[in-house]
């Protein structure tokens, strides 16, 4: 699949990590080493979220924004671990508050360790990345990171208090993907940009343009939990509305649902599961009132500004990369 570029030039998604390859190796290299706990239980759970891949998307958006605006050094590769480490410290958090059973294909940690060695894993993880990122000795860095994971924690919060309810607006739920999904791209881009050495207003640039990638991603990622199949998924389909969490495609929905409709999906949000109402019918209404192509419009939204910032940047094969990033988040399957 190509996506093309203003100058007419195509990237395949293939050819967008190419560009970062070497320095996505060594980013793996430094999870590696800095994945190991004196007790053999983190150590493992921290190698078992590694082993389990990924799309490595936001070192990718680091390596690729501190790239499109210096060089990258041995602390910017520190730096993507440290943003890779965080984002595994919150799936693993995720997945224990969410009750989930599968992550990218596999049993999620807290099937196979349980939930309470889970959430101290994923502590720890959350301090390790802190202490990579103090060995830099730079405030502003501590300042992004501090700040990014309590917006994190308050969307977990928010979440928490939102759960099993069908009266979200939309304007809740873009709240609440800014502070789960949204402000760890703006994050990743800022720290790249920052450890390239760009000034400050390419830095808020960058971080704006990735803040809008990131809305895009969570609204994709809602919709392919509706239409994906579990095998490229990774986790079973309907899963947030099993685990009572309205999302943005039942929300359009339910603004013109009728009376029985929105009976429907409160019964899914109060048995959390299928078994009296199919999935095969919440899907019929998300069809019936049109709201995936509604939400797909809307990503296209956020990232047609992400790449009207892009275009203020000079041509380079790394500014191509970034633009195609955001084709790669609205056209992607999983």
């Amino acid at each position: 699949m190509g996506f093309t570029s203003r100058l007419g030039q195509s990237l395949t998604a293939k050819e967008i990590f190419d560009l970062v390859k070497d320095d996505l190796k060594q980013v793996e290299k430094e999870l590696s080493a800095e994945s190991v706990a004196s007790v053999e239980a983190v150590t493992r759970i921290a190698q078992y979220l590694q082993a389990g891949g990924g799309k490595r998307l936001r070192p990718t958006l680091l390596l690729l924004s501190a790239r499109m605006v210096g060089a990258v050094n041995p602390a910017t590769i520190r730096m993507a671990a440290v943003m890779e480490l965080i984002h595994a410290a919150t799936l693993i958090h995720d997945d224990v508050i969410d009750m989930a059973e599968l992550r990218r294909g596999r049993a999620s940690s807290n099937v196979v360790w349980g939930n309470h060695t889970s959430v101290l894993a994923g502590d720890w993880l959350y301090m390790q990345a802190f202490q990579v990122a103090l060995r830099e000795r730079n405030f502003h860095l501590l300042d992004l990171l501090i700040n990014l994971t309590q917006m994190m924690v308050e969307g977990e919060l928010l979440q928490l208090e939102r759960i099993g309810k069908i009266g979200i607006s939309e304007a809740d739920y873009m709240e609440l993907i800014d502070r789960k999904t949204a402000c760890l791209f703006s994050a990743c881009a800022k720290v790249g940009t920052h450890m390239a050495g760009a000034d400050d207003a390419t830095e808020s640039s960058l971080g704006e343009c990735a803040w809008n990638l990131g809305i895009a991603f969570q609204l994709v990622d809602d919709v392919l939990d509706f239409t994906a199949r579990e095998t490229i998924l990774g986790k079973p389909v309907g899963n947030d509305l099993r685990e009572g969490k309205v999302t943005l495609p039942l929300i359009y929905a339910l603004q013109s649902a009728s009376t029985e409709e929105r009976q429907l999906v409160e019964r899914v949000l109060n048995d959390r599961n299928y078994d009296a109402v199919p999935l095969s019918r919440i899907l019929r209404i998300l069809d019936r009132h049109k709201t995936i192509d509604r939400v797909r419009e809307r990503a296209s939204q956020f990232t047609d500004r992400a790449k009207a910032i892009l275009h203020t940047f000079p041509d380079s094969p790394y500014q191509r990369a970034l633009l195609a990033v955001t084709d790669l988040v609205i056209e992607r399957d999983r």
